[in-house]
Formats: structure tokens, sequence, C-alpha cells
């Protein structure tokens, strides 16, 4: 029981940054049933929790996992779909509700981002959006801290030369 009550307290503390994470991960906006994928897993793995890292790091390596099977689905289903002949939506085209949900700014920014290789993306959204710092971006992505740094680095040259294309406002 004490398990499940600690899984709750997480999901209350931690469930707002992990929607976030998913949204700028997948691309897309719904991501409630991927947040509560990442603390089923957690319940059920909450024993290989090493209390030597922070709850919320754990959660989003879990979370980027969730997201990387659920980017795969999407690219199989979209094979098969194709394979056959028939027309699907691209994976990133977002409906109009659901563009008018993001503000202009992180519209632009989640543009920007995207195009980016997945490392530079990975490592952006974990550093730069969600704040986390390089140790804790390390463990997420199973990467030594030297190589977040430089991976970070260069990140934000690219982005920095893709918005150096951007009129002012």
């Amino acid at each position: 029981m004490a398990e499940k009550e600690v899984i709750t307290r997480w999901f209350h503390e931690y469930s707002d940054d992990i929607l976030n994470f998913l949204i700028y991960y997948t691309g897309c906006v719904e991501v409630d049933d991927m947040v509560q994928e990442v603390f089923i897993k957690a319940l059920n793995r909450i024993d290989t929790f090493n209390e030597l890292s922070r709850p919320k790091t754990w959660l989003f390596s879990i979370a980027r996992n969730v997201a990387i099977d659920e980017i795969r689905k999407w690219k199989r289903e979209k094979n098969k779909i194709e394979k056959v002949g028939s027309y699907k939506e691209q994976k990133g085209t977002q409906s109009p509700e659901e563009i008018y949900q993001l503000n202009e700014t992180n519209r632009e920014l989640y543009r920007i981002i995207k195009t980016l290789k997945q490392s530079h993306r990975d490592v952006l959204i974990l550093r730069g959006i969600k704040e986390l710092n390089i140790k804790e971006t390390a463990a997420v992505l199973h990467w030594s801290e030297n190589k977040v740094k430089v991976t970070y680095h260069r990140a934000l040259k690219a982005l920095e030369k893709k918005l150096g294309g951007l009129p002012d406002e």
C-alpha cells in the first residue's frame, strides 16, 4: 500500500511535468494515456527505483521510453497504412483546435525543435525546457555528463542558427 501512496504523491507532484515533456517529445498534445502509462510502469517497477536519483529523473526516463515506444507504434501503423495504399495524416500534423491550444511562441519553438536531430531534441527538451540539471539529464538519456554538456552546447548552436533565420518581432 505504501508504494501506491508514493506513486500517488509523485503523480500529484510530477504529472504536469511529464505531460509537458511528452507533448514536446512526441509533438502531440493528446498524451494523457502516455502519462497514465508512465505512472503505471512506475508503480509496477517501484522496486527498481534507485533512490540515488530523484523521482522526477526516474519518471522522465520512463516517460522517454514510453514516448519512444509510442512513436515506433505510430511509425509501424503509418507504414501499414501506406502499404495498403490508404491516406493517413502525417504524424506531426495537428488539428486546428490543437494548434490553437499552443501559443504562437511555443508553436514556433516546437516547430524548430522538431527539425533538429533526435539527440539535440532530447537534450534541449530535458535541459532547456524541463530544466533538469546535467546529472539528471545524463541519467534520463543514459549518457555521460560530458556527452550531455557537449550535445546541449551543439543543440543550442543549432537552435540559435535556425532561430537566426526568423524575422524579429
